[in-house]
């Protein structure tokens, strides 16, 4: 028998805080008493009335209309299968009508607006991998001994990391044993509360129910009329829960309407600021142009020979800074008073109007398309590196043993922190689960005594419906013996 079969609160607590050999044990034990319980002698012979009163069975009751209801299925077509790969060739013929273009317009742009050549750069980041392209590169005694060094250190730091991983995961599992071994010794007082609750309320329903079938079967039950303003019991609407029926009221769309307007006013209060806040930034930069253009302006007007080359440097800033056309700078150079006036014009307006330029050299190489290396190393055994290389500055040395041990230490003290913190979230989460189990008793028995009242009142009504029909007492006590009976052994169960 699958667990799965059991969905009550207190079953859904055990399974999750169980072993998979503890889940097993309890499936077979509620096996059996499943089994026991409903065991019938198949010896025995009742005739058909017999069967009636003792299964409480109904006259007239229906079959719910949605068995019936059936689901057109869904058209099961290769349409899709068709749509993908016409897909995938349309998104290639598209890749390829993009290339097509691409070289067309690379034959038609002109120099100043065409993409400049870029140095793939290849960064050697990793300690190990700068020291193994030294090795290549300059193979010496110096290199060889320091990426040796360098390598036998990084084998001894994920040796001793894998051994701290590991103590710290054998370390928190020891105190997750711990921690769970006290959850389930408190959640023993929480299990023994929600059967004990369920055992009171399968008791309090017999008496109950008892008193009630006994007037219809004692010597004064003929005195007793039937009772005709008993609510029908209809489980499809049945709650249980005053919080469910809550839930199901109408909301009132008054609430919407506002928030909906509130959301409009406050779109088009956010717009208008927005706006107001372009045009000042618009007065912002046409106050800056028209300040550069009268800083232009000086220049050329106080411009000499001798501060030729800075004044080419600084206009050509300014001329680019303002976005100006070529109109533009050719109305201000030509006031300049240099020979070569009309050249500077024309250096300025290819300047301005080319869409790219080139990266510094330091950063990005020469622009030619090949690979170049640099090494950006932030890491502890660079230190150890640059030390193998010169033992004889100890400053090399003192900077390997303090960084290296600072980092020893910040991984140590770092490794430490997190076990603690994970022994601590255990605590607690092992804590709120107790916690939550705890309140969930109470829901747990009004949802048990729910279903009880849903399996239970459906014949009870039948009973009663019997009762207005003129059963005899004798017919009578046998339904009632076998309510009381499904009460006490019926759906849904008390485990142990």
């Amino acid at each position: 028998m699958n667990v799965n079969q059991f969905r009550d609160g207190e079953t859904a607590r055990q399974n999750r805080n169980s072993t998979q050999l503890q889940k097993r044990t309890n499936a077979y034990t509620k096996e059996g008493v499943i089994v026991n319980s409903f065991y019938k002698d198949p010896c025995k012979q009742v005739d058909l009335q017999d069967t009636y009163d003792t299964l409480i069975i109904s006259d007239d009751i229906k079959m719910p209309k949605k068995l019936t209801e059936t689901e057109t299925p869904a058209n099961k077509s290769l349409l899709p299968i068709s749509g993908i790969v016409l897909g995938v060739m349309g998104s290639i013929a598209l890749l390829t009508a993009f290339v097509r273009r691409n070289a067309r317009i690379n034959l038609s742009i002109s120099n100043m607006k065409k993409l400049p050549a870029t140095t793939r750069n290849v960064a050697l980041n990793e300690e190990t991998h700068q020291a193994i392209y030294q090795m290549i590169q300059a193979p010496n005694q110096k290199t060889i001994l320091a990426g040796t060094g360098v390598l036998t250190l990084t084998a001894m730091a994920f040796m001793g990391k894998t051994f701290f991983d590991g103590f710290k995961d054998v370390w928190v599992k020891k105190r997750e044993a711990d921690i769970q071994k006290n959850l389930q010794e408190n959640l023993i007082d929480v299990e023994t509360q929600s059967f004990a609750g369920k055992m009171q309320i399968v008791r309090s329903m017999l008496a109950k129910h008892a008193i009630e079938f006994e007037k219809y079967l004692s010597d004064d039950g003929d005195k007793i009329l039937p009772n005709f303003g008993r609510k029908k019991f209809n489980p499809l609407k049945f709650t249980g829960t005053k919080e469910n029926t809550d839930n199901n009221k109408k909301k009132n769309p008054a609430g919407y309407i506002l928030l909906g307007l509130g959301t409009f006013a406050s779109i088009i209060a956010l717009g208008f600021v927005s706006m107001r806040n372009l045009a000042k930034g618009k007065t912002h930069l046409d106050k800056y142009v028209k300040d550069t253009k009268a800083v232009i302006s000086e220049i050329i007007e106080k411009s000499t020979p001798e501060t030729r080359e800075t004044d080419k440097i600084n206009l050509k800033h300014m001329f680019r800074a303002i976005g100006s056309d070529p109109e533009e700078i050719k109305s201000y150079t030509k006031n300049l008073k240099w020979e070569d006036s009309e050249k500077f014009a024309q250096e300025v307006i290819e300047e301005v109007q080319t869409s790219t330029t080139k990266v510094n050299e330091a950063m990005g190489g020469d622009g030619t398309p090949k690979p170049s290396f640099y090494s950006h190393v932030d890491d502890y055994r660079a230190f150890f590196y640059n030390w193998l290389l010169d033992t004889s500055n100890p400053q090399f040395k003192q900077l390997f043993f303090g960084i290296t041990g600072l980092t020893a230490i910040g991984y140590g003290g770092k490794l430490l922190g997190d076990a603690i913190k994970e022994v601590q979230v255990k605590k607690i989460n092992a804590q709120t689960e107790l916690q939550l189990q705890k309140r969930l008793v109470s829901t747990e028995l009004r949802n048990f005594k729910s279903k009880k009242d849903a399996a239970i009142q459906p014949l009870v009504e039948e009973f009663y419906r019997q009762v207005d029909a003129g059963k005899s007492k004798q017919e009578l006590k046998t339904m009632a013996e076998n309510i009381l009976f499904e009460i006490k052994n019926g759906a849904p169960f008390v485990y142990s």
